[in-house]
């Protein structure tokens, strides 16, 4: 039987729409725990490509009969050899167009929901980074918030809409992904904000994002007010839009909270993340939708595939917003924190544009899973 490929694009709708998928990781053991393709109902199996390298007889028994197999490694050369040499035998085979390397950089734009006068907002999910971007639309205008790097996804899509991209926002200096917010602004004349706390190192011009700051989006004047709430971050920034949705950048996330050490500070900003989701958040009005910039699993993922859950429902649930003392609050963030992302403190200097990388390597840095939370 041929091979077929199967794109990162397909892979994320099966995982949103929870379709059964079996999986053979060829990739290490260590790479595949620390990461892999996440779905409810996706079954894996990893075995290393070098164990394979004599054939696949040995695996044969544990394949799957009655569905179709789909080969995942790093950039997608091992998985079309072990394809093929499962095909071989008859077996269903796919192999992942691009390897983990495309899956990392896959965005799945998903409607959130109607804003005032006719406009939408959208959640661009990337699941395999566990990003989460945003686009305001509104009577042909635009506002593009914690943007990643692949630009072209975002313009394309302002396209297709027929908008005019007006303003692009970073909730805070990225740590764990580069931003794509200033590059689209200069492709796209609009104004770049960056909250000036967080900016003392960048190297190019910005407009500052600042407490009670707001900008309309299109004629039916669609605010976005900027909610200064460092923790994360000193300079760290929540947007209000319509007065429906809260966007709460790495602050808070669904099933977590945001760490306060990406940038060494975590004993000096933990008491800022405690103000921010205790007294600012808690001023909020309850019935605010929360839609954070990151999330861990994909168990925090809606039926339709967004990450989004009432305000007064993670005042109940969340963990990190129910710990009564503030000391009990401090050691559980400073003493739970997960392994740092991959190359942070270099992704950090490309978000303040000290450096600059080639797409390859900018890929490489972005490689693993998402590690801005506290659990």
């Amino acid at each position: 039987m041929a091979i077929s490929k199967m794109t990162a694009a397909q892979v994320a709708r099966k995982a949103i729409e929870n379709h059964e998928l079996f999986i053979l990781d060829v990739r290490n053991k260590d790479a595949f725990e620390d990461w892999k393709i996440e779905g409810h109902k996706f079954e894996y199996l990893n075995i290393p490509y070098f164990e394979l390298l004599d054939g696949v007889e040995g695996i044969l028994p544990k394949l799957p009969k009655d569905k179709a197999v789909l080969v995942v490694c790093a950039k997608e050369g091992s998985s079309i050899m072990v394809a093929e040499m499962i095909s071989e035998v008859g077996c269903n085979v796919y192999y992942l167009e691009g390897g983990m390397k495309s899956w990392s950089m896959y965005l799945e734009p998903i409607k959130v929901g109607d804003l005032t006068g006719g406009g939408e907002l959208y959640q661009f999910v990337r699941l395999g980074k566990g990003c989460l971007s945003y686009m305001v639309i509104s009577e042909g205008e635009a506002t593009i918030i914690d943007a990643v790097r692949f630009t072209e996804v975002f313009t394309n899509f302002a396209k297709e809409k027929n908008v005019q991209i007006k303003h692009v926002f970073d909730t805070h200096l990225h740590a764990d992904h580069i931003s794509g917010g200033r590059h689209i602004a200069e492709e796209t004349g609009a104004t770049y904000y960056l909250p000036p706390e967080d900016a003392e190192e960048v190297v190019f011009n910005y407009t500052p994002l600042e407490d009670g700051l707001t900008v309309s989006n299109g004629a039916s004047k669609i605010e976005i007010g900027a909610l200064y709430s460092p923790g994360h971050t000193i300079g760290s920034t929540s947007f209000i839009v319509d007065r429906k949705y809260l966007l709460t950048g790495d602050i808070l996330f669904i099933d977590s909270i945001g760490r306060p050490d990406l940038a060494g500070l975590a004993e000096d900003w933990v008491g800022d993340l405690r103000e921010t989701l205790y007294r600012r958040y808690r001023e909020l009005a309850e019935d605010l939708i929360v839609l954070p910039a990151h999330f861990m699993t994909i168990d925090e993922l809606n039926e339709d595939g967004t990450v989004a859950k009432g305000l007064g429902d993670l005042f109940a649930e969340n963990h990190g917003l129910n710990i009564e003392s503030e000391e009990e609050f401090c050691h559980t963030v400073t003493d739970n924190l997960p392994p740092h992302p991959n190359a942070y403190q270099q992704i950090r200097q490309v978000n303040m544009g000290k450096v600059t990388l080639n797409n390859d390597e900018q890929t490489e840095m972005e490689i693993g899973p998402n590690r801005c939370a506290v659990r």
